[in-house]
């Protein structure tokens, strides 16, 4: 009996000291495994659904919030992630966001976008008062079919497709981006779960109306009105509107007034603190500032399906091109520094070269069937700068299947580097505007490439057809992404890794916005330093206005 009672006694012990182990075993791992490993856990554990997904404006109002189930595991989560970073006290914040990206189970995780209902001033109340957006002619029809503009009719046989062409105007991407916005298929109305934050403010249309004729005053007050506004919201202050995203159809330089000079260009929305925190983006960007990102002008082609753009570029590749280069555009007597008036001239001597005049008549060059057929036509398009950098054509070209040739890296390289390969060589040809003024041969140097080289980039250039247009907001893309897919795509990824570095506690102190150009064309490792084409962005560009 003695024998076995000493047994009994050990074996509780046992079991006491093994208990024991496991729970402070338990307690180490979850404590040094860090916070994601806990947070996924809990959210895995609890079963937390994913949140209601919305298709249009109507929906995203009428959708309630998250169940409470979710908010008490969001409580608890942020009890564990304060205690973890103390330091920076906004960082628990939108923990909860980082923590549903994680959910591989949810289709959205990681991609939902939360949408502010502005009040009406800020947007509808813009298109209600269309007529008064342009001093020099009316923009109500182009803000119809959800800002497409008139539908055209394909009345010269092969120069559009029956279906998805519209006459867009160049400046109505505000009201296209917000209606294809209102089809994203993952909006959410929970704020604390978006991998960004839409703020659908018209401020292209905005900058527009006030251009000509009215003091800085009145071109400030939409702009301050919805900084205003912005800041006195929680989801504001979640990251300060870091997360914060808009779209603005003009360039940069209509939002970048230097002083407060009655003379001087544009408001200054760009230059306000809060508008530094956001990310805005317009159809040209600043090469010196870190705030803007360019996306494409839109072209007068939004497919409503897959098939409208297979069919578009099968018919691209079979086209004969009969003209070796084209230029579609007028000259600028104004500007000394222009070289339009050049690549004009080598178009009329060139037997192998088209011109569409624009000075004389300018009706043909807004008509969009004379802009396509003679791209159509010919195998290059020459893409000098328009009144600023970036010019609409230049998008109309690469639609026609035409490769595009450039003469200054800040008319599309440096702009659009979300939709682009880095490599430009391989969709397009560069030949700098000075060997343009020493009278070096358009002709020569294009008969130069070799017919294989020059097969390649033509495909290379239909294949990026997708990604540079906007499909038809009224549809949906079975699979190919268009212009918004890939801006909404680039603004997760940019939100994402500023809330990774700042859980990371990682800065960034070296970075130099003078250089903004720069950062975008780095391949992985490589770090800021003498480039190349340095001197095309030695000084800021004074230019403004409208391009064609």
């Amino acid at each position: 009996m003695e024998k076995a009672g000493y047994v009994f006694k050990q074996t509780r012990i046992c079991i006491v000291v093994f208990t024991c182990s496991v729970f402070w075993i338990c307690l180490f791992y979850f404590h040094f495994n860090g916070f994601e490993t806990k947070a996924f856990w809990i959210v895995n554990q609890s079963r937390v659904p994913p949140p209601a997904k919305v298709v249009n404006q109507e929906d995203t109002k009428a959708v309630v919030s998250q169940s409470e189930n979710v908010t008490s595991v969001s409580s608890f989560m942020k009890t564990m992630i304060s205690a973890d970073n103390k330091s920076d006290p906004s960082v628990s914040s939108f923990m909860k966001t980082m923590i549903f990206a994680d959910n591989k189970s949810d289709p959205c995780g990681g991609r939902y976008i939360y949408v502010y209902d502005l009040p009406s001033r800020f947007n509808d109340d813009m298109i209600k008062d269309c007529g008064s957006i342009n001093k020099w002619f009316d923009m109500c029809k182009f803000t119809t079919n959800c800002g497409l503009g008139p539908k055209l009719n394909n009345t010269e046989v092969g120069v559009f497709s029956d279906e998805g062409w519209f006459a867009t105007n160049q400046f109505t991407v505000d009201v296209i981006f917000y209606n294809r916005m209102k089809q994203y298929e993952c909006l959410t109305n929970d704020s604390s779960i978006a991998a960004a934050v839409f703020v659908p403010f018209y401020a292209g249309f905005d900058a527009a109306r006030y251009l000509w004729g009215y003091n800085v005053s009145v071109r400030d007050a939409a702009s301050l009105d919805l900084v205003d506004w912005l800041q006195k919201r929680d989801e504001w202050k979640v990251m300060n509107g870091r997360d914060h995203f808009l779209v603005g159809g003009r360039i940069t330089w209509d939002f970048r007034r230097l002083t407060d000079e009655e003379t001087d260009w544009g408001n200054k929305f760009l230059f306000l603190p809060a508008a530094r925190n956001m990310s805005v983006l317009l159809i040209e960007s600043s090469p010196w500032n870190s705030n803007d990102f360019a996306i494409p002008y839109p072209t007068y082609f939004h497919p409503s399906k897959d098939s409208d753009i297979f069919d578009w570029q099968g018919r691209m590749r079979k086209l004969e091109r009969k003209y070796l280069f084209c230029f579609a555009g007028a000259p600028r007597p104004d500007n000394p520094k222009s070289i339009r008036s050049l690549l004009i001239d080598q178009c009329k001597n060139s037997s192998v070269g088209k011109l569409l005049e624009c000075g004389s008549d300018e009706s043909k060059c807004h008509s969009p069937s004379n802009v396509m057929k003679m791209f159509q036509s010919s195998v290059f398009c020459l893409q000098p700068q328009g009144d600023s950098y970036t010019r609409r054509s230049a998008f109309d070209s690469i639609l026609a299947g035409c490769i595009p040739v450039f003469f200054h890296p800040g008319s599309f390289y440096t702009q659009y580097t979300w939709h682009l390969p880095k490599n430009y060589t391989k969709y397009s040809v560069f030949i700098p505007e000075d060997d343009i003024r020493r009278n070096i041969s358009i002709e020569q140097r294009l008969s130069e490439i070799d017919p294989n080289k020059i097969n390649e980039m033509r495909e290379e250039v239909i294949n990026l057809i997708p990604r540079l247009i906007y499909a038809d907001p009224r549809s949906k893309l079975e699979t190919s992404k268009d212009a918004f897919d890939v801006s909404v795509d680039a603004i997760i990824r940019k939100v994402t890794k500023l809330r990774q570095d700042m859980i990371d506690g990682r800065t960034d102190d070296d970075f130099i916005e003078e250089l903004s150009w720069k950062y975008a064309l780095l391949e992985e490792g490589e770090y800021i330093g003498v480039h190349e084409w340095d001197p095309f962005f030695a000084k800021q560009k004074p230019d403004n206005g409208n391009s064609k």
